[in-house]
């Protein structure tokens, strides 16, 4: 796939360096389906995104608005066949001020690609310019038809790669990021490593095995999660098998993990945390529990011990970062990592042991 990718510009307008724009984020660090030649966010045009996002150029410029984007793929000599909503609000609404941009895009012969709730194919307007313009609206969170959903059947027991469940402290907190990195970490180590994508992002990253949970009914959560891991394990033999989290256990707008832990069977956690948040993303009367609570509420609902901590170092100062995993190791007996600034190797050494090749 890497080798093929499609050149893309991502609409992130009023949304980059916040949590709103976590979609944007993933795809500017990495993806496999597509190459991302612009960000278009006018609050930090002229500004290299990687530079914005995590202190190293990428080489992905932030622009203005879709006309500087395209002025400067021409230029270039790059044309960009794609434009996706990078954007992830509360909720997963489509924001009316980006219907005029998506529309200008259409009108360009551009493939839209949305993973919010709203969705693009059923906008008539938008429809009718796609048909004229002889472009896609691809909708990531649109249900799959029933007839194709899979009911939960036991077969996941047969799974017999190491299966680690990367689960959060709050959403929004770097889950996906960190299964990415510890994908490759296990893969520079030796090992067969597969991710389990379970959100729109992981899917426009380019992850073979994805499903968007929150876009099935429940009945066939746990159906899908068994399902798409035996793919994964039928068909690449995996040493390692990353399940990516959504939500976490305590926010209350969104409660996810629990389905993770009961169907895919893990064989233990990895619990990604942000120190500095006091509050749960998107709720701010709401304080987030303290970590020996999260870590207390996942080993008793799952009986699955959470095996290491990684950090999200928002709002810390780099030399805050080793003091910190120590404070944690201290509190909880837990070991902790900050795979985003350091690099997965250190907990890989720490996993191997688990492995049984």
């Amino acid at each position: 796939m890497s080798t093929n990718k499609i050149n893309a510009i991502i609409y992130c307008e009023g949304s980059f360096n916040t949590l709103n724009g976590k979609t944007t984020h993933g795809l500017v660090r990495f993806s496999q389906r597509y190459r991302i030649q612009f960000v278009i966010d006018s609050k930090y045009h002229g500004k290299d995104s990687g530079m914005i996002l995590d202190g190293k150029t990428n080489n992905i410029p932030i622009v203005k608005n879709l006309d500087d984007a395209i002025q400067l793929a021409n230029n270039g000599g790059t044309p960009i066949s794609e434009f996706i909503v990078g954007l992830a609000p509360d909720g997963g609404r489509l924001p009316q001020s980006a219907i005029q941009v998506i529309k200008d895009a259409l009108k360009l012969g551009m493939n839209i690609i949305s993973g919010l709730h709203d969705f693009l194919s059923e906008n008539q307007e938008l429809v009718a310019l796609a048909r004229e313009n002889e472009c896609k609206l691809i909708d990531i969170r649109k249900p799959p038809a029933r007839h194709m959903l899979h009911f939960f059947s036991g077969k996941i027991e047969q799974v017999d790669s190491l299966k680690i469940a990367l689960l959060g402290t709050d959403s929004a907190v770097g889950k996906r990021t960190t299964a990415w990195i510890l994908v490759q970490a296990f893969k520079d180590a030796g090992y067969n490593s597969e991710l389990i994508g379970t959100g729109q992002t992981a899917w426009l990253q380019g992850a073979k095995y994805s499903i968007v949970l929150d876009s099935l009914v429940n009945d066939f959560v746990s159906g899908e999660i068994e399902h798409v891991i035996y793919e994964a394990w039928k068909n690449e033999y995996p040493d390692v098998i990353i399940l990516e989290g959504q939500g976490s256990l305590l926010n209350p707008a969104y409660p996810g993990g629990f389905e993770l832990l009961a169907a895919a069977r893990p064989d233990f956690v990895i619990l990604q945390h942000a120190p500095k948040r006091n509050y749960y993303d998107g709720f701010p009367g709401y304080h987030i529990h303290p970590l020996n609570h999260q870590i207390q509420a996942i080993e008793i609902i799952s009986g699955i011990k959470v095996r290491a901590i990684t950090l999200n170092h928002e709002g810390m100062k780099k030399d805050e970062i080793n003091d910190e995993c120590k404070k944690i190791l201290k509190e909880t007996g837990v070991p902790a990592f900050d795979v985003l600034e350091h690099g997965g190797s250190d907990l890989v050494e720490l996993l191997k042991p688990e492995l049984i090749i």
